[in-house]
Formats: C-alpha cells, structure tokens, sequence
C-alpha cells in the first residue's frame, strides 16, 4: 500500500471519528457548560499525548508557526462548539462546517500557490449539490448558528492549510500536543471569565468527556495529522467531505432521526463526487487546472 493511499484511509477514518464526536460533544455539554467541556476535551487530551511526546523536540526555529498553528485551532474549535450549542440541527451545522473543506483548495492556492487539479472542479458541483440535499430542508430558515458555523467553516479552512504546511516540518505527536493544550487553555480561560457552573457533574456527563478526551480528540487528531503529512491537498478536503454523511448516519442511529430519500440521494451523490475524484488521480488523466 502507497504511503499516499494509507493517509488518504487515515483521512477517512478521521471523519468517521469526528462524526462520533459530534454526538459524545452535543450529550457533554447539555450537562456542563460549552467553554468549560472545551477547556477540559482539549487540554485533557494533551496530557494524555504529553508522554508519548518523549524524545521527539521541535526545532526552536518552527515554535512561533505551532503556536499559531494552535491558536487557529482554539479558534476553530472555540466557534465550533458554541456554534454545535445553539444548533437546533446537527446535520445542517455539519453541511456547512463541511464548506470548510470545499473551501481547502482554494485557500491552499491562495496560501501555498497551489493550483487545484482539474478533477476537482469536476466533483466539486456535485459534492455540493450532494451535501445540500443532504442537509437542507423546506422551508428554508435562518438561525443565528448557521452564521456562526459559517464563521467558523472559514477559520477552519485556514487552520486545515496552515497546519498541513507546519506538519511537513516538525514532530506529528509534540504539534497535536500543543495545539491540544492552546485550545484547552483558551476554552478554559473563556470558562472562567464568562461562565458558572450551576447543574450537578454527573456518570454520565463524565463518561461523554471521558470519551471525547480519548477517542473524539487525541486518537482523532493524531490520525487527521499523520493523514494530512502525507496527502495532497485537495485529496484531503474531499475525503472529509464525508464527514456531514456520517454526522447524519451517527444521529439517525443514536437520536433515531430518518432519512428521507432527499438525505440517502444527497450521501450516494457526496459518495459518487468522492469516488470519481479518486479515479481520476489513480487513472492518471490529464488534470491540467
């Protein structure tokens, strides 16, 4: 197996992860405040990273980009979880987180100079028109959290490509750790400013935290690094298209959500736009931009 095609599985074992993490996030918080399970996910699971970071030292000269690599993070994140707090809809806030990653390419050539390959604006369309179906419904309304996942699609696409930029240049494990524990310290900072804790911490609660810190957080980071060190841009952003199919099959199984045909026709078309992409690259057509 080439190491491109074992990120690109990587990858999709990421967003299987992350699709699960939407449901242990949204069980957490209706138990303790938004900023502070933030605070507690991220930097818990930076402790739990710290000791496997042994050894492995990053470059004094590379410090400034993981610091910002990490405050992109808690920014993301920050915006992430307040925008999953006020979402009457998971699987409309994950339609549009998922333009973050529709966004990646372009950002990339706007930050990288890197030119998207033909194929991509070929599957491009139909991913959309795929997620739409998917996510969207009738009548079509606004609420105040489509905005703010909006927000935060965009800093995502930011922090994607700039992190896939550090992650070529220092040690996988010590950048996951730090970026861990900025976005843990900002969550808990904004905790303490602007929040109380007024409802008991119960077994339950725990357990989703529990969960969030290992399996949502540290093993999903760390596997989304290792794919993204080694798979191309706009590879990446289509493979995490499937995040918002998941996040849907995730609810309907844990809240008992249907899917009405309008949603399985818009995850065969996001699953055809992602198959077609991969075919083109394997095949080696001309992908001039």
């Amino acid at each position: 197996m080439t190491r491109q095609r074992q990120a690109d599985l990587l990858l999709v074992l990421t967003t299987l992860i992350a699709a699960c993490g939407w449901i242990f996030s949204r069980e957490a918080i209706a138990g303790m405040p938004v900023f502070a399970f933030l605070g507690l996910r991220f930097f818990g699971a930076a402790l739990v990273l710290l000791p496997f970071c042994r050894g492995q030292r990053i470059p004094l000269e590379k410090i400034r980009q993981v610091i910002i690599s990490g405050l992109w993070m808690a920014l993301n994140l920050c915006l992430w979880i307040w925008s999953v707090s006020t979402t009457p809809s998971l699987g409309e806030g994950a339609f549009i987180m998922s333009l973050s990653m529709l966004f990646v390419p372009l950002v990339a050539w706007g930050m990288m100079n890197v030119r998207p390959a033909r194929a991509y604006w070929e599957c491009l369309p139909v991913a959309i028109v795929g997620l739409a179906l998917l996510s969207l419904h009738t009548p079509i309304t606004f609420h105040a959290s489509q905005g703010w996942f909006l927000l935060t699609a965009f800093v995502q696409s930011i922090n994607f490509c700039y992190t896939s930029r550090v992650a070529r240049e220092v040690p996988l494990l010590p950048l996951t750790t730090v970026q861990l524990a900025i976005t843990g310290i900002a969550g808990l900072a904004i905790s303490a400013l602007f929040e109380s804790w007024t409802q008991p911490f119960t077994s339950s609660t725990l357990m989703w935290l529990v969960a969030s810190i290992f399996i949502a957080t540290s093993l999903r980071f760390a596997l989304q690094l290792q794919g993204q060190k080694y798979a191309a841009v706009a590879s990446a952003a289509i493979i995490m298209v499937l995040e918002p199919l998941l996040t849907v099959i995730a609810a309907s199984i844990w809240y008992g959500e249907r899917l009405p045909l309008q949603k399985i026709l818009g995850g065969v078309l996001i699953l055809l736009a992602q198959i077609w992409f991969r075919w083109r690259m394997i095949v080696r057509l001309p992908l001039k931009p």
